[in-house]
């Protein structure tokens, strides 16, 4: 198993390009599903996340090409499809219930084993398949799989007002609409940039959407969808994680790509840290003002709001800021995993349910730690970046289903860093 050593101590400076959205991307390859003609994405993620659902996508019949080392995929569901979603690849990631609308709304029927992912607490199913039986679907669970068929074969339009601003709900129910006879309402739905780039994508497959990036989405079905080409947009939450960076390191680092509409929340609390955030032709320039961090206090929220996947790298930040510092993740329970091993380099940190507050200290000490989960992983990395010492991180084949050449990215900007085989 691969570790991660980092020697801190040293600003970085340089470029990083920021990568395609990984949630983006693991959210356009079901839509090939809707469709008998080819869908190309463009600025596709090198990751393992993806590399799954490219399995899973062609054990349902699907062709899956990449091109271009890896950076396009050229996907096609003309033939025959299977509707059955096996447990051994689903349980690798969680995204993998986001075939579930697409065959239903294509096929009228589809059997999905429940998902798996990382370990921060229940995110359950019941909202996407509330929502797909308000369209007509018929559901049961009978041996860890959903068991899902459209009533006369096709999914009907219906107004679904959902308890909460459920991303993946969202993705599933405005595939499985766009095939759905008469019109589908999304009422509280997410607003995520990945929401918006997921409909960008349908709309150039022919779908009718209207009003995503609100909290109200209409969907009007048509009878088929054709081929299209879409470039996925930047990740938002890789480009906060190098944003971070030069944030804890010093430095100035340009990250290509980015945008700061993308992340205002989060950008918003940088600069109440301490941290000068610009933009300029080609991404964001990202830079510590003078002296030491200030300590900021933290609430993870759906979109707009403060993202929960840049908590754990935040917290990072936060252990050498001047200051107490709260951070109050209101989106899943149990993400605090990280802690302990921060806590193991020398800060001051306390969990008291779903809020952990930190106490900065002057400086963080290098130690073996252990990843816990993908942000987990990444905000380790980062600490050790500031970290007196050496750090070395331990199973970061978390990192991987996230985060495409973090040891080139890094040691790009100046970061001495190396992944190394464990005996």
């Amino acid at each position: 198993m691969d570790s991660i050593l980092v020697r801190g101590g040293a600003p970085l400076s340089g470029q990083i390009p920021i990568a395609g959205a990984k949630n983006a991307c693991l959210t356009l390859m079901p839509a090939t599903l809707l469709s008998d003609e080819p869908l190309t994405l463009t600025g596709a993620p090198r990751l393992s996340d993806i590399r799954t659902m490219t399995q899973l996508l062609q054990s349902l019949g699907a062709e899956v090409t990449s091109l271009q080392d890896g950076q396009v995929l050229a996907m096609s569901s003309h033939a025959t499809i299977n509707t059955r979603a096996d447990y051994d690849i689903v349980r690798k990631m969680r995204a993998s219930n986001l075939v579930l609308g697409p065959l239903l709304a294509r096929e009228g029927h589809a059997e999905v084993s429940l998902p798996g992912g990382c370990a921060i607490g229940a995110r359950p199913m019941d909202i996407h398949t509330d929502g797909l039986e308000k369209m007509g679907a018929e559901i049961e669970l009978r041996d860890g799989y959903l068991h899902a068929k459209a009533q006369g074969g096709k999914l009907k339009g219906a107004v679904i007002d959902f308890p909460f601003a459920s991303v993946g709900a969202t993705e599933n129910i405005m595939m499985a609409a766009t095939l759905a006879k008469g019109t589908t309402v999304i009422n509280n739905a997410a607003r995520e940039p990945e929401i918006v780039d997921l409909a960008t994508c349908l709309r150039a497959m022919g779908a009718h959407i209207d009003g995503d990036g609100t909290s109200s989405i209409t969907i009007e079905g048509v009878d088929r969808l054709h081929g299209a080409t879409h470039r996925v947009v930047s990740d938002r939450i890789e480009l906060g994680t190098y944003m971070l960076a030069p944030a804890i390191c010093g430095g100035e680092v340009e990250c290509l790509g980015g945008r700061i509409n993308l992340l205002e929340s989060f950008c918003e609390r940088l600069d109440a840290a301490g941290i000068s955030v610009s933009e300029t032709k080609t991404g964001l320039k990202v830079a510590r003002k003078n002296g030491r961090i200030r300590a900021v206090d933290v609430t993870t929220a759906p979109f707009p709001g403060f993202p929960t996947d840049l908590q754990a790298q935040m917290m990072a930040l936060l252990c050498t800021a001047d200051g107490t510092s709260h951070l109050e993740e209101k989106i899943f329970e149990n993400r605090f995993m990280h802690a302990p091993e921060l806590i193991r380099m020398g800060a001051e940190i306390e969990v008291h349910g779903g809020t952990a507050t930190v106490t900065g200290v002057e400086r963080l000490k290098g130690a073996p730690v252990m990843a816990t989960d993908l942000r987990a992983s990444v905000s380790l990395i980062l600490a050790g970046l500031a970290a007196e010492g050496e750090t070395k991180v331990a199973r970061v084949y978390h990192l991987d289903r996230g985060y495409e050449h973090v040891v080139t990215k890094l040691s790009g900007i100046g970061a001495d860093i190396e992944r190394i085989k464990d005996a």
